[in-house]
């Protein structure tokens, strides 16, 4: 009995380890979607330059997350033998692969943000002290429940702050570092002239497309694999995901009016909004949210552009920032079992810690970012500028006509 206990145990921890790592491997997935969405949006002079940052901006923010973020957030420390590392098959490391590509994620959306006039190696120092620091001091506080916060608003409200997958932790903390680095660097050269939007055309819209759909498809891993063990998966996350993406598709649609940049980000926004509520919403929940979070993108993205003068390249300010609070709102108000949710949520709680995110996002950014630039400079000089990204940083093109 005791061999067959064993068995069943080794084979429970075998299986709980590939789940997650199949997972954190369709995220990382997803980072070749933040950086094909990027490349067709940018203008071709600063292709190059997309490509190079999201791949680099992974590389350091495993070291940073590896070294000292995950000790932040969860007070584990990698600096042990390999043999007690590889405890449980290495589930603990593979977790930590899992959530690094969550901790990535964050200069992947702010690369969208800042492109076109960012400086290659004060970004680079930006993304270490985020993903070092900032992420992780919030993340901490959510899913480790880190400081006291969570229990404290369980105990005023009747439940803690609920993220499952990060609408807010994740994408409203990248969304909203992201506007604090936008405003620090200004918009780019020749963006607005009399006051007025000069539009800058997407180079590639099949890139574009393309990223966009490795994103959706590795949202799958990133919600759904937010259960962390194969016992607690659900088939609702699974469809809350889908019918949150349609929602958000069909909403930007219609309110883009057909314009293909909003179309492949409506998907987006969807996925966004529904990450935190996912394992609690009931299906058209999901689908309302998603279609609120496509409209949210398209009206404030454009109004960013056009009235409030933010030069927020990709709209990730927008999309990841306000969709990702949104979400944060949206399951205390459709996870309520009033609604067909499950239950177990509070809105106040849900709004507290929307909001403490957004707070946290802010002062961080501008800490980083202002500090970065009055030390370093973030922004290219007007001539590189016109250039290009490409050949003033990389010193290639994209192809051989540049």
């Amino acid at each position: 009995m005791e061999n067959l206990q064993s068995a069943v145990d080794t084979l429970v921890h075998g299986a709980n380890t590939l789940f997650i790592l199949l997972g954190a491997v369709m995220v990382l997935a997803m980072h070749a979607g933040f950086a094909f969405l990027e490349v067709g949006t940018v203008r071709h002079k600063n292709q190059v330059n997309a490509l190079s940052k999201i791949l680099s901006d992974f590389a350091v923010s495993t070291l940073a997350y590896f070294f000292v973020g995950y000790w932040v957030s969860y007070g584990v420390s990698f600096l042990q033998p390999a043999a007690v590392l590889s405890g449980d098959h290495g589930y603990s490391l593979v977790k930590f692969f899992f959530l690094l590509t969550f901790a990535a994620a964050i200069p992947a959306i702010i690369s969208g943000g800042i492109a076109e006039r960012a400086r290659f190696a004060p970004q680079l120092c930006a993304t270490v002290l985020i993903v070092a620091f900032v992420y992780p001091f919030f993340e901490g506080i959510v899913w480790n429940s880190n400081l006291g916060v969570q229990p404290w608003l369980h105990a005023q409200f009747g439940a803690s702050f609920h993220d499952f997958a990060g609408s807010v932790v994740v994408h409203a903390m990248g969304g909203w570092l992201a506007l604090a680095a936008v405003l620090l660097l200004g918009p780019r050269n020749g963006r607005y002239r009399d006051g007025k939007l000069v539009a800058f055309a997407p180079s590639n819209i099949p890139f574009l497309a393309l990223g966009s759909w490795i994103l959706i498809v590795g949202w799958f891993g990133f919600n759904v694999m937010s259960a962390q063990t194969l016992q607690a998966v659900s088939g609702l996350v699974a469809i809350n995901s889908l019918m949150a993406m349609v929602g958000g598709t069909v909403a930007a649609l219609l309110v883009g009016r057909n314009d293909p940049g909003f179309l492949h980000n409506g998907p987006l926004a969807g996925l966004v909004a529904v990450c935190a509520g996912s394992d609690l919403m009931h299906p058209v929940g999901a689908l309302v949210t998603g279609a609120i979070a496509g409209v949210l993108f398209v009206t404030c993205f454009t109004a960013a552009q056009n009235t409030w003068k933010i030069d927020d390249v990709l709209g990730v300010w927008p999309l990841h920032g306000l969709c990702g609070v949104w979400g944060g709102i949206a399951c205390g108000i459709f996870g309520q079992t009033a609604l067909g949710g499950l239950g177990g949520v509070s809105l106040i709680s849900q709004l507290i810690g929307s909001l403490a995110g957004v707070m946290v996002a802010l002062l961080g950014g501008f800490a980083v970012y202002g500090v970065i630039k009055l030390l370093l400079g973030l922004r290219l000089s007007q001539e590189q500028e016109y250039y290009g990204a490409d050949l003033s940083i990389h010193k290639i093109g994209a192809t051989s006509q540049d």
